[in-house]
């Protein structure tokens, strides 16, 4: 081992020198044995001095190694202590071991030897070190900005106590920084603003306040921009283009939208409270796809019921305002329009399958028959999807299997329809624009040919690109809208009067009797179906009540308590097949409770916990179970909760309604 140490420094030539003269001495020994002495001495001598020279050169290599490194150290050392970025070293803990001069001076040369850098630095985190994606943590420290760079060194096996410490490298990030944050600030927002109401404005103001109140409107819009040093375009007489930074969206949010209440508050002469819509379209990644955006903003705004702002962000939705009660718009030519074009699609069609919500009730059940109906007419096949009947259907569903089963022949599975759907298929969704509220969410994925039916205010969740779109939330249910297109789908509707009831009964229910949610065409529709054989006394009859059920109602009732001043609250805890029903009632007979101006009754059904939520129209329900997922109308709305018990739910109802209140307070 030594010799192969000795030898690794031995030059090449000196190897060849020495075994030459090494082979002459063993030639010599033969021939010349004195010289072949002499030869061995001088040869001894010439290893002994190489030996000699080479241990003498290492000493010194190896003092110049050692001398090279102390100089690497403190030049290491040196440019540390003097690096033109900030460093620290800390304890997992957050505590600070160690710091160069450029930190100190970020610290403003304070004694910072052991403490807390999390006190020291808001916004900093140690815990967030140990994250598995080592990306740069972003930090803002007095008028600067940072991207700390970190790393982790086990320190187990050095004299330190600790086993892990942090090595924090701060990159001044602050140039970068600004200018992103002026680039978002100066980003264009779009907006389209309409007046839902303005025709009936300008019909129901004198004609000497007329001009008066349209001028109103105009500067109020013209106030709203010009604070924000945005421009504003009318392109029609309800309708405008706006344009702003976003730096102002902030702000406006903050203020909800109070734009909205600037509106509703004029009052120069019109009979009726005016109310703007706005759409508004942001992050796009140019003018026009921002305003394309602002578009699909404003038919959401519209589609809930108008009198709101709905602000979209790419792929989520944002909404203020739409507390007040949709205002009804009497144009009939709408209805004809999307009569003859659904009268068109039925007929292209090779079956038509319909379908309600979950758990369907009388509207979705009667706006089913109805439509079923208008597709005989038009000499087509067609299904209704259904999963079974139900306590909120039970009534009408056995009036059909006894009186009618031809139309129960038409009735099917969810599973059925899989089979039997595809791309040449027509399907018709009715009170309900949620996918996956739907029967049977899978069978909207079968075809791209699908027609949404509804009455409910737009939710975020909607079907994706229907073919035909009739969402009219001021309508009373879909029902009504249903009886209105198979008036003008054909010469005569030609329906039984069975039919006639089971669309009647689906108005009933959802005005309550024609006390909620009513207008003009409401009553149209009721005198259509009656002129169709609707027998008013036998639809009263399909919502009666056994026993049992009366008594479980009034339970609920008895069980209920007043909560911030003028809501019901009450529980049904008991899991059984008509609990949502019961709950759906229990808050109907709540809400005619002097003093009460919105009742919400919590029932269990399965694994879920079922809200049915009703108001006087002073409180939304809607907005309210909208923050528990939920959606509706301003005077009835309805969710389903999730993994939660009753109580659980409670607590969560509670949190809701509060948001929603102080939300009021804050406009």
């Amino acid at each position: 081992m030594g010799n192969k140490k000795y030898l690794k420094f031995i030059t090449p030539e000196t190897k060849i020198h020495l075994v030459i003269i090494g082979v002459l001495v063993f030639l010599f020994i033969f021939y010349q044995p004195i010289i072949a002495l002499l030869g061995a001495i001088v040869l001894i001598y010439l290893i002994y001095y190489h030996w000699k020279n080479i241990h003498i050169k290492k000493e010194e290599w190896v003092k110049y190694i050692e001398g090279l490194g102390e100089e690497f150290e403190s030049a290491t050392k040196h440019a540390i202590f003097n690096m033109p970025i900030p460093l620290s070293m800390i304890d997992l803990d957050g505590s600070i071991n160690w710091y160069n001069t450029k930190f100190l001076d970020m610290m403003e040369d304070r004694n910072i030897l052991d403490e807390n850098l999390e006190d020291l630095v808001p916004g900093f985190r140690a815990e967030n070190l140990l994250k598995e994606k080592k990306e740069p943590i972003e930090i803002k420290f007095k008028d600067n900005y940072y991207k700390v760079y970190y790393n982790i060194v086990d320190t187990k096996k050095t004299v330190t106590s600790n086993e892990k410490i942090a090595m924090l490298y701060w990159i001044d990030d602050t140039n970068f920084s600004l200018l992103k944050e002026r680039y978002n600030n100066e980003r264009l927002i779009v907006c389209v603003a309409q007046v839902d109401n303005y025709e009936e404005v300008k019909k129901n103001t004198d004609e000497i306040n007329r001009p008066i109140v349209l001028a109103e409107i105009d500067k109020r819009i013209n106030g709203f921009v010009s604070d924000m040093e945005g421009i504003v375009r009318k392109y029609e007489n309800d309708k405008y283009v706006i344009m702003f930074e976003n730096k102002h969206l902030k702000e406006l949010e903050k203020r909800k939208f109070d734009i909205l209440d600037s509106i509703r508050e004029i009052d120069l002469g019109n009979k009726i409270p005016i109310t703007l819509s706005m759409g508004v379209g942001t992050n796009g990644k140019t003018p026009s796809q921002s305003y394309e955006y602002a578009k699909a903003g404003i038919d959401i705004a519209l589609g809930r019921g108008g009198d709101q702002a709905v602000v979209k962000k790419i792929d989520r939705l944002e909404f203020y305002g739409g507390k007040t009660k949709a205002v009804e718009k009497r144009n009939k030519v709408r209805s004809r329009v999307i009569s003859h074009a659904l009268r068109q699609l039925i007929d292209q069609a090779d079956s038509v399958f319909i379908m309600g919500h979950k758990n369907g009730d009388m509207d979705s059940f009667g706006a089913s028959i109805g439509l079923l109906r208008g597709v005989k007419n038009r000499n087509k096949s067609g299904y209704i999807v259904l999963r079974g009947s139900n306590p909120s259907i039970a009534n009408i569903y056995d009036r059909v299997k006894n009186e009618e089963p031809d139309i129960l022949e038409n009735i099917i599975s969810p599973e059925e329809a899989a089979n039997l759907v595809d791309k040449y298929c027509l399907l018709i969704v009715v009170d309900n624009h949620k996918p996956n509220f739907t029967e049977a969410p899978e069978l909207l994925n079968k075809t791209d040919k699908v027609v949404v039916i509804d009455h409910h205010r737009r939710a975020a969740e909607f079907i994706e690109d229907p073919i035909l779109t009739y969402l009219e939330p001021y309508a009373s249910s879909t029902c009504e809208l249903v009886t209105e297109i198979l008036f003008y789908m054909g010469d005569k509707m030609e329906l039984t009067k069975l039919e006639a009831e089971a669309l009647l009964a689906g108005i009933s229910v959802d005005t309550k009797n024609f006390t909620f949610q009513t207008g003009v065409r409401t009553f149209e529709a009721a005198s259509i179906l009656k002129r169709e054989g609707a027998d008013t006394t036998a639809v009263s009859q399909l919502f009666r009540d056994d026993y049992k059920t009366f008594i479980l109602k009034a339970e609920v009732v008895k069980a209920a308590h007043i909560t911030h001043d003028s809501i019901a609250i009450s529980k049904f805890p008991v899991d059984m097949e008509d609990s949502i029903l019961i709950a759906a009632q229990a808050a109907n007979e709540l809400s005619t409770i002097n003093e009460v101006e919105a009742s919400i009754v919590l029932a269990l059904s399965g694994d879920k916990v079922h809200i049915s939520a009703r108001s006087l129209g002073h409180i939304s329900a809607q907005l309210i179970l909208e923050k528990l997922g939920g959606g509706g109308h301003l005077t009835s709305a309805g969710t389903q909760l999730d993994n939660v018990t009753i109580d659980e739910g409670e607590k969560l109802l509670i949190k809701a309604i509060d948001e929603y209140l102080k939300e009021g307070e804050e406009k």
